[in-house]
């Protein structure tokens, strides 16, 4: 079918071969649509395609006129754990269309996984479970919500297999997911590069990034001016973007090199988690058994993976030179911390007075316990909400004094946008939450329960945004 709407693009084939594999999908036993995002379709023009059409694209991989004539698994290395792995890559996913974004002109990329195996697949069946997904929507639609930088989930297909899994209840339903996101390109994908010893092809993908995702850097410049511009514009996109994690109370689990991207947006849900009080040790994947990717080590594993890029361009440009380049990440991290807690909730403030709330936040939450989402919903527009743990707030100096300090400040919002937020009520995912929303999926099929929180979030998210 031909959208004439969209704009599709092939941007990632100039790069050429040694950057990817074409690839073949998975024939999938049936495909049911579970998910579609018209929301996210709607910036790449594809919210006009019928379900039929949608499946023919999603699930059986049909491509678009003028996009990626075929999938591309995409080569890269990275550290797992602090590991460097070379046998890394598109190991159940592939690119598998690129457009251009309505009304920037931005390229965005279409993932996927779940989609079959691939020549990274190693030992693995290439597959995503059906509950796997599940999660993976409702990551990117709190993240989304909460002003965080995310891939956005755009489909999830059913397509009929049983697979077994060591973490989950076996046989499983399995699915296929796309994802939309500006940037397939990782910090691994440099890795690798380097590894090679592929000076040349570092050159071209560096050119490329900055062509394509930094407009305002000039990608004919000065190779090694260009090197530094880039680390440091990635490394404020980055402090950015884990900056809405610390403020969201959110724990992606898995910060290996190749889970960074070049665009500075968080991807890839797996274990993730969000933070039921405030516990810097707070882990969500069960297999990092020494937490080195704990709630509180997020800022210290995007800075170590920052520096593994640096490492990249270690003999083109000096020591001293990345080092200046990396310089403004934990003082930006800061700043963008405090912007984002007074911003959660629903108020205004210059930079010295949200660093003296959120310091004073912190410790109120750490010494009440006081559920972190709670402890938003409750003061959201600078004052506690009547109700539901005011003996908690009259108990704890610290909460008092977070709240007083909260009501003198200007609110970003008019009270009639306050009262929408707040009609949206408490909005969480802690782990029980996420149990509660599968278990009628996995019992009797019933999406209801998911469907709905899925809107409530979306209402919440479009209260908290608007007058931003």
């Amino acid at each position: 079918m031909t959208v004439t709407s969209i704009k599709p693009e092939r941007a990632h084939l100039s790069l050429g071969e040694a950057f990817y594999d074409v690839v073949s999908p998975a024939r999938f036993p049936k495909a049911v649509l579970r998910f579609r995002n018209d929301r996210a379709a709607r910036l790449i023009g594809l919210d006009g395609l019928t379900d039929e059409d949608w499946v023919s694209h999603f699930a059986r991989f049909e491509p678009f006129e003028g996009s990626l004539p075929s999938p591309l698994a995409l080569r890269y290395h990275g550290h797992q754990f602090g590991h460097y792995n070379p046998d890394l890559g598109d190991g159940r996913g592939f690119l598998f269309a690129q457009f251009s974004e309505s009304g920037t002109g931005r390229l965005i990329d279409l993932g996927t996984k779940g989609s079959g195996q691939t020549p990274y697949s190693r030992t693995a069946d290439g597959r995503l479970t059906l509950k796997g997904a599940v999660r993976e929507i409702l990551a990117t639609e709190l993240l989304d919500a909460r002003g965080v930088a995310t891939s956005h989930t755009l489909s999830v297909i059913e397509t009929g297999e049983q697979l077994v899994r060591h973490d989950e209840p076996s046989p499983t339903r399995s699915a296929v997911l796309v994802r939309q996101l500006h940037s397939h390109i990782r910090i691994g994908s440099f890795q690798r590069l380097a590894y090679h010893k592929q000076q040349d092809e570092i050159e071209r993908l560096l050119r490329y990034s900055i062509s394509r995702y930094y407009p305002a850097l000039n990608a004919d410049d000065n190779y090694e001016r260009l090197i530094t511009s880039f680390i440091e514009a990635l490394s404020l996109k980055m402090a950015k973007m884990v900056a809405g994690w610390m403020a969201a109370g959110f724990v992606h689990g898995v910060l290996n090199t190749d889970n960074f991207n070049i665009t500075g947006e968080s991807f890839d849900y797996g274990p993730w988690r969000f933070l039921p009080t405030f516990q810097p040790g707070f882990t969500a994947a069960y297999f990092d058994q020494t937490s080195r990717y704990a709630y509180g080590r997020q800022p210290q594993a995007a800075m170590w993976a920052l520096c593994r890029l640096a490492d990249c361009f270690v003999g083109i440009v000096s020591t001293e030179a990345l080092q200046d380049a990396l310089a403004r990440f934990y003082p930006e991290l800061e700043v963008c911390v405090a912007r984002h807690i007074i911003w959660r909730l629903g108020c205004q403030a210059d930079d010295e007075q949200a660093a003296d709330i959120t310091q004073a936040l912190f410790t109120a939450a750490s010494d009440s316990q006081i559920g972190w989402d709670r402890l938003f919903a409750e003061l959201y527009g600078g004052s506690i909400e009547s109700g539901v743990s005011d003996p908690l707030w009259s108990a704890h100096k610290g909460l008092r004094d977070v709240a007083e300090r909260c009501a003198g400040l200007t609110l970003r919002q008019s009270q009639a946008e306050i009262e929408q937020v707040r009609a949206c009520g408490l909005v969480s995912l802690e782990h029980q939450i996420m149990e509660s929303l599968w278990a009628p999926i996995a019992e009797a099929d019933d999406w209801t329960p998911l469907h709905d929180e899925i809107a409530r979030i979306r209402r919440y998210g479009d209260a908290v945004k608007a007058g931003s």
